[in-house]
Order: structure tokens, then sequence, then C-alpha cells
């Protein structure tokens, strides 16, 4: 039977070196002169230094983000003459929608306008945009759109630099896991296309408050991150299989009614009041045709390929194209299927995985199923897989294959309204090379599920340090379910002989 120890014990007193713990980050060391020796003053350790690998890490990611602003920078001024915004890979919903959503006109979100966010997300673009816009009327020197993205782009790279002290606060043994974070090019390209880091960092909070033991808080604030976009909501699935797999359902219990709590509570007034408004979101998700870049739309493309000529001229993707409420079953079934194989492997895992590891493969599976694959929904994924699977090269990989869908999507943009700019297999090539890449990362997190001496976390960590109350011994089920599959070989305890009458 496989156990788990009760509390975290130390696997070493020194925080990890990348050059020592991942192979891709080795490899590179030897143009340097290797990884540091075992007695080499590791810097970041030393007395009294200012730049610790806390700082450098925040550094690095203020760093992005400010790159991410200029780059941003020409789309700021709002006027997009000859498609600035695709040619410059600039555009941001946040700016477009000021105008779209009529911030710019002083309306209320869901009061006066149906917003096509969950509610904290519009709350949020209303609590900036109507004091940008008041402020605008009375100083109409200013252009009200650069002021709004800007306080936009200032909060939510604020919510990225919280992102970021989580994901060190989670791994204080192994600091520079968060450097893939802090340095992505996927937060210099999409950190502001919209509101999702309003999301991540009240999502990457919860995890924090979990791992404190804090179960309640951390529901909290995963519910609010789930009113501002539906994705935290699926934490609490690997959260329900971890507890049941450790025996602590009552921490999960906390923790899911509070969520609960909190999302019916911020979205009760408008649900309420303005009941039209609020089924707005959920309306546009259902109605919704297949979007660029996803497993449908490639599939959509194959059909054209391979059943041009054909009676009825019509593939199955092409079909359910057609048929979008048949395609929302079929997206819904195939996730949940995923999500029982997940069940499955957190369940026969030879020891209880990670938190991050499962939340991971629950958010990609989402991801890789759904309809809707909009450009920025890439940072959902990016925290879980630094806290899920810490290692340079795949992700690099999976980023240069997201680098490639990125410029294809906004040749694809310039294209729609006037010639072509890329043929539509580039750009259906590009698409499958990401699906391509967040699926082997997902096979890779199972690989380490199911072989826990290949994480790289466990080599400083005894147990899962996002665990919280989930750590500790299995649940006695856990075992005889292993031993039901042949996958424990050790053998169940014999029954002690009887005992013998004894002689006179």
């Amino acid at each position: 039977m496989s156990t788990q120890p009760s509390e975290d014990v130390d696997r070493t007193d020194q925080p990890s070196a990348q050059a020592t713990s991942d192979g891709f980050v080795r490899g590179l060391s030897q143009a340097i002169g290797g990884p540091l020796g075992s007695h080499a003053v590791r810097p970041g350790n030393r007395p009294g230094r200012f730049w610790t690998a806390t700082r450098i890490i925040l550094a690095l990611t203020c760093l992005t983000l400010a790159f991410s602003w200029v780059q941003k920078s020409p789309c700021q001024s709002g006027d997009w003459q000859q498609n600035v915004q695709y040619t410059r890979f600039c555009y941001t919903d946040v700016l477009a929608l000021y105008y779209a959503e009529g911030l710019n006109e002083g309306k209320v979100p869901y009061v006066d306008h149906p917003v096509e966010y969950p509610v904290v997300t519009g709350y949020f673009m209303g609590a900036l945009g109507l004091p940008v816009h008041a402020f605008g009327e009375s100083h109409p020197e200013i252009n009200q759109g650069t002021w709004f993205y800007n306080v936009n782009a200032f909060v939510l790279s604020a919510l990225a630099v919280v992102t970021a002290a989580v994901i060190l606060a989670l791994r204080r043994r192994r600091p520079w896991d968060a450097a893939i974070f802090a340095v992505s090019p996927i937060i210099f390209f999409t950190a502001t296309v919209n509101w999702d880091f309003l999301a991540i960092g009240l999502a990457a909070v919860g995890l924090y408050l979990w791992a404190k033991k804090h179960p309640a808080w951390a529901g909290v604030f995963l519910g609010l991150g789930a009113a501002a976009k539906l994705w935290p909501l699926f934490i609490i699935g690997p959260l329900f299989l971890l507890a049941l797999r450790s025996k602590s359902l009552r921490p999960w219990f906390w923790a899911a009614a509070t969520t609960a709590i909190t999302w019916a509570a911020v979205n009760f007034p408008v649900f309420w009041w303005y009941h039209e408004s609020w089924l707005r979101f959920f309306r546009l998700n259902e109605e919704r045709p297949i979007d660029w870049g996803t497993l449908w739309y490639v599939g959509r493309y194959l059909d054209g390929k391979w059943f041009a000529g054909t009676p009825g001229d019509q593939g199955p993707f092409q079909w359910l194209s057609n048929h979008v409420p048949t395609l929302n079953y079929l997206s819904y079934a195939l996730f949940a299927l995923c999500c029982a194989g997940i069940a499955v492997l957190a369940w026969l895992a030879p020891r209880r995985p990670r938190l991050a590891q499962l939340s991971f493969l629950v958010v990609a599976a989402f991801l890789l199923t759904s309809k809707v694959w909009s450009q920025q929904y890439v940072l959902w994924l990016l925290p879980l897989i630094v806290l899920a699977r810490p290692k340079w090269g795949a992700i690099i990989a999976w980023t240069v294959a997201e680098f490639a869908y990125f410029t294809a999507f906004y040749a694809e943009l310039l294209g729609a309204g006037s010639k072509p700019v890329i043929p539509e297999g580039t750009f259906v090539l590009a698409s499958s090379l990401r699906l391509i890449t967040v699926a082997v990362l997902c096979g890779l997190v199972v690989r380490e599920i199911w072989k826990p001496e290949l994480d790289a976390v466990r080599l400083n960590y005894s147990d899962d340090p996002d665990g919280g109350p989930l750590n500790g011994p299995d649940a006695p089920w856990i075992a005889t379910l292993r031993r039901t599959f042949r996958l424990d070989r050790s053998p169940a305890p014999a029954d002690p002989p009887p005992l013998e009458p004894a002689k006179v």
C-alpha cells in the first residue's frame, strides 16, 4: 500500500538551482562552465545581498510587462488605420470594448448595455471605465480610450505580478521555477489582450490560501475568479478528487461551499435586476460557432479536403458546424470523458498527484475540447504548467508553437476582409501544432503522475507544496482499488492463524 507522510519534510535545506534540477538548463549552462558546484555560494543566498532570487523574478516579471505595454503602444490611441492593430500585433479587446460596450458614452455594464463577460469582469470594466469617461467629459483634451487602456494595463499587470508572487510563495525551495512565468513571451504578447489576468490573479490567491490551509477563504477567491472567467471553477474538481483520496472532505466542502456562495453573491444583483443582461454571456457561448484554431476548426478544414466532391460535400465536422447545439453537447461530453480519465488517474496513481498537475490537466482538457479558444486563453495554462511541470524544454517548445499560432492568427485577421495573407493550410498547421504541444504537455504531466520519481518538484518536497489540508496518508480504499487493478503488488496482511485449544 502506498503511503504519504503526514507532514512536509524538507528534502533539502537549500533552494534548488535550475542548472542542477532541469536537464534543459543544465545543458545550456555548459556554455558558461556548467552548473554550480555543491560548495558554491548561490546567488541570492548571500547574507545582505539585495538581488535575491525572489526580487530578480519579480523584477523580470515587471520588465516583461513593461515590454508588453510598449508592444501594445501603437494601438493605444484607438486610431486603427490600415489594420495597424494586426500588422503590429497590438490588438487588444480592452480598448476595442471600451467603445463597443458603450463605456465611452457612460453606459453602466448590464444596466444600460448587456456585457458578453461574467459579472466580475463587467464590474471591473465599469469600475475603471466610468470614472475615465467622467474625467474625459470634464477634460475633453484627453483620449478616453488611451486612458482606459492604460489604467486597465496597470491593474492587470499588478495582478500578473501577484501571480508571480504566488508561484514564488508556493515554491520557496524552487524559486527559479517562477522565471518560466516571468520571462514568458506568452505574457509579452497577451497580458492585456483581454481581462484574463483578473481571473488568474484571483485564482492564484485562492490556490495560495488553500496551500496555507484556509479552505474557506480559498473558496472565496476561487468563486470571485470563476465570476470573472469560468475556468477557476474547474479547480474544485481536482480538489474533490484529491480530497476523496486523502480523506479530507471537510476542507473541500468548505472550499466548494464558499466558492458557490461567493459566485452566487456577486452574480445575484445582475441576475435579479437585469436578468436578460446576465444571460448574455451564457447565450453567447451556446450560440457561438466553431472558433478559429480549435480542434473543430482543424477538423472542418480537413473535411473540405477529404469530402470535396462527395455526395452532399459535407464531412462530420462541417455538419457539426451547421448544428451548433449538437456540437455543444459533443464538446461537453468529450470534456466530461477527459475528466473521468483524470479521476481514474488521480485514484490509481502510485502517489497522490499534486493539485497543480490535476488542475493543469482539467483546464487543458477543457481548451482542447472546446469550440472556442481565444488567443489570450493561453494565459490560463501558463501558471498551472509552471506549478505542475517546471521544466524549460517542453514549455519552450509549446511557447514556440503558441507564437507561431499567434502570428498566423493575425495574418488570418488581416486576410479576413481582403486578399488572404497566408494560405489557409498554414494557419491550420499552426493551429495543429498548438493543439499537439498542449497535448504533449498533458502527456508529460500524466507520465510524471504515474512515475512520481520523475517529478522535479518532488525532489524538494516530500509531499504536495500546494496540497494544504490534503497532505497526509491515503484513504484505505486507495490501496484496495490499486490491488483490484493489480497495480499494487504488496500483499494484503494475512489473517492470524486460529488459536488451537489448550492442551490439558
